[in-house]
């Protein structure tokens, strides 16, 4: 019987990672330099182990293979096949990450037969001053682009946004941006690993060669439009559930509720992911499977069990819900 499951995390030791990750998970490895933590992740290469249950040591490719459509939803698969359709991270920048923009599923396809990559950016955390580029600023286009590059002034022409635990931001396949310094963020992806980088500040490796760039991938892949808002307006602190985006790939609501209160979910015919980012509650399911997940922790509810869902809250807490709508 499938039941909410956990997975191991994935850690990544990256060049640009800080120290905060494995403190705000609370795991028993201290270990510096983390930059990113795959919570649930169907990436070829990367794929997430089961941590809890009759089912630990299982992949979430197995758990797909043996159960299908009652783990992800009829209609998931008929809109994304049987690869698991989102990559969730955690991400922990004490250096500025490189300039990148991502390609749409078109393009992706053609080039890697792969998904493109739409996601979210949710700041848990961010220290005084941080920021990150999201979207441009000022009119350019391809040729504008590679001359930019050229004479070092393509930073100029981004929107630079300051940002505060609580902001959010949505990223569609094409949008340039970058995470800052001092940012510590939850991510919401589709499952893609394909990465444009456009600018690295001039940088190095560990072996003092330049980062590798991919200036003429990008240039097909960029949207060059300037648009009115990067940033989602919305109202932090409520205690209520809040949609947050509501896209083709995924929808994520934003759940903030004080200890001793409980919440009904309803969902039909998709999984559903909870990812903590503050406080501790105790999730059950439709079948009265129930599992206590806290800060840094994230839990996927099969389809076949996601149909009713009790959120106990034993502490104020502050959580994200993502599934397919």
């Amino acid at each position: 019987m499938l039941y909410p499951f956990k997975f191991n995390p994935i850690l990544k030791s990256i060049i640009w990672g800080g120290e905060d990750i494995c403190k705000f998970k609370n795991l028993q490895s201290q270990e510096s330099g983390i930059g990113e933590s795959w919570e649930i992740s169907g990436v070829a290469g990367d794929v997430s182990v089961v941590a809890n249950g009759e089912l630990k040591g299982k992949s979430l490719n197995e758990l797909i293979a043996d159960y299908g459509d009652k783990l992800l939803g009829k209609q998931v698969i008929k809109r994304f096949g049987t690869t698991f359709p989102l990559l969730i991270k955690f991400i922990d920048a004490k250096q500025a990450l490189s300039i990148q923009v991502h390609p749409n599923d078109e393009l992706a396809k053609k080039r890697h037969n792969s998904f493109g990559k739409t996601e979210m950016w949710y700041v848990v955390k961010a220290a005084d001053k941080a920021f990150l580029y999201s979207g441009f600023r000022e009119e350019i286009d391809a040729d504008k682009y590679v001359k930019s590059l050229e004479d070092d002034t393509f930073i100029n022409y981004l929107q630079k946004h300051d940002v505060k635990a609580g902001d959010v931001f949505f990223l569609p396949a094409g949008r340039v941006h970058a995470i800052g310094a001092g940012c510590f963020i939850a991510e919401i992806q589709q499952t893609s690993n394909i990465t444009y980088r456009i600018y690295d500040y001039n940088r190095r490796d560990a072996n003092g060669n330049p980062r590798e760039l991919h200036t003429e991938l990008a240039k097909e892949a960029i949207d060059y439009k300037v648009y009115p808002d990067y940033k989602l307006n919305y109202q932090p602190g409520k205690e209520e559930v809040q949609q947050l985006i509501d896209c083709p790939y995924f929808t994520t609501r934003l759940i903030e509720e004080k200890k001793g209160k409980t919440l009904q979910q309803t969902h039909k015919d998709t999984f559903a992911i909870y990812i903590v980012l503050e406080g501790k509650l105790t999730l059950t399911d439709a079948k009265g499977n129930f599992i206590e997940i806290r800060q840094g922790e994230s839990v996927l509810v099969p389809a076949e069990n996601s149909m009713s869902i009790l959120l106990a809250f034993s502490d104020d807490s502050k959580l994200l819900e993502t599934y397919i709508g």
